[in-house]
């Protein structure tokens, strides 16, 4: 690029900035709510912006933008073409200015849209970015990264022994996604562990139902809730109608949301919507007057008043944090576990051309009670630490059934009393959950609802 045509060019922009920015938006269809996955408005202007005249663009600084890509393109070891530098100019302005802005480029804005359908190749794993290291904000259930052991707060600092600090979010999301079947070495940190853990997974086609159910102690409900996707509000209605069909003397439920990254907007709204009479659910606050948005309940709740309890955990973010959020403001559950994850801001998606867009922050999320999220979480009403429920050690013995020759008891097989293998991953989930502490002193304090008949 010819530096006296760039320099030309950006002052040109600044001219017709001059006199055309206060009337600039952009059109709502080239724009996604990362957070909703449904076409919204981008940006659009302040109410009292109409007359104003806006700031000048600083001629100075990209005076010396031009200067600085002119010496990077006279001096730098390797030749390097224009559209690259350009490239990574968009990817320093967009990744400088929070950990979830950025620049979509086709793997990154395909994984994207995959994501809030449901079904996408890759670790299954929810990241962010924090000191120049891949942070895990939570591993999606039943996934490599799940199944492998990463945990919600690791560090990821190598990749197929190339080290991340460097690394955009989206370049580094894109050296871990690949054809499934493939394997990749990954190394991380973890606090309370003293040195860095290596293991290697392989890539997967990730297709998992965002919400699953269980019915624990024969008459109280269990939701797992992974993540939030476009049809996870129908998902968690229709399973929480089959609870009800299938055991009339429900007395409560729990709404697993741990390790729930987040999602879709509109499937919180509609989950919060189930189980609230009336009332606010979130609303968000940004500039301009579009993205200041709000969502409330519609009459009926679907549980009538049976007690609710929300597990929540340091891998509980966004979504997962708007429904225990509008939950807890209407004292229509009681929030147990640890301090949720924090983040508490809308996405939008600007759609560039049909394979680049702009990931980019315009609000902010406030729970019912005007409760920001942002960098805070949801505290719970309960704090219930993480602990694994274990059988004591009791000595080897042996039994009439481990005898040579033993009679049968009479029943059609000597298996009785073991799971079916048609109940599959419910099963599996289960015998998971049964050692499961948070969730056993969840349902201790459901049955003692119960059992007091307490209002919550």
């Amino acid at each position: 690029m010819n530096l006296n045509l760039l320099r030309a060019l950006i002052i040109t922009i600044t001219a017709y900035s001059a006199v055309s920015f206060a009337d600039d938006t952009s059109s709502p269809e080239n724009t996604t709510n990362t957070e909703s996955g449904t076409p919204s408005e981008a940006v659009a202007k302040d109410d009292n912006s109409e007359n104003a005249q806006p700031d000048p663009l600083p001629l100075n600084d990209l005076r010396k933008f031009a200067d600085v890509f002119g010496k990077i393109k006279a001096a730098y070891v390797e030749e390097i073409d224009d559209q690259t530098l350009i490239k990574h100019a968009i990817r320093g302005m967009l990744n400088g200015l929070d950990p979830h802005s950025s620049y979509l480029e086709p793997v990154a804005y395909d994984d994207l849209k995959q994501n809030t359908s449901g079904s996408f190749g890759g670790l299954g794993i929810e990241v962010g970015m924090e000191n120049g290291f891949v942070k895990v904000i939570a591993p999606i259930d039943e996934t490599p990264a799940h199944l492998g052991g990463i945990e919600a707060g690791d560090l990821i600092i190598e990749l197929d022994d190339k080290p991340v600090k460097g690394m955009s979010l989206s370049q580094a999301v894109e050296k871990m996604r690949g054809e499934v079947g493939t394997k990749i070495k990954i190394k991380l940190v973890r606090s309370g562990t003293r040195e860095p853990i290596e293991m290697t997974l392989t890539r997967a086609e990730i297709k998992t139902p965002s919400v699953r159910s269980l019915i624990l102690d024969e008459k109280y409900g269990y939701l797992r809730i992974a993540q939030f996707q476009a049809n996870s509000g129908d998902q968690f209605a229709n399973r929480l109608e089959k609870l009800k069909e299938e055991n009339p003397e429900l007395s409560g439920l729990i709404i697993d949301l741990r390790n729930n990254p987040g999602g879709v907007l509109q499937a919180a709204v509609q989950i919060a919507d189930e189980l609230l009479e009336e009332g606010l659910i979130v609303y968000t606050k940004g500039r301009s007057e579009i993205a200041d948005l709000s969502f409330s309940a519609t009459e009926g709740d679907a549980l009538n008043g049976l007690p609710i309890i929300v597990l929540i955990d340091t891998g509980s973010a966004s979504a997962s944090e708007i429904l225990a959020g509008a939950l807890q403001d209407h004292k229509r559950a009681v929030i147990m576990g640890t301090q949720s994850f924090g983040k508490g801001s809308v996405q939008n998606v600007l759609q560039l051309d049909e394979d680049h867009a702009l990931k980019l922050t315009t609000a902010r999320y406030f729970t019912p009670n005007g409760r920001s999220i942002q960098a805070q979480g949801i505290v719970p009403d309960i704090v219930v630490n993480r602990a694994k429920l274990g059988d004591e050690q009791k000595p080897d013995f042996y039994r009439e059934a481990d005898l040579e020759g033993h009679l049968s008891n009479g029943n059609d097989s000597d298996n009785a009393g073991t799971q079916d293998e048609e109940n599959g991953d419910d099963s599996n989930m289960k015998e998971r959950l049964e050692k499961d502490f948070q969730l056993q002193e969840a349902l201790s304090l459901l049955k003692a609802i119960d059992i007091l008949k307490i209002d919550i």
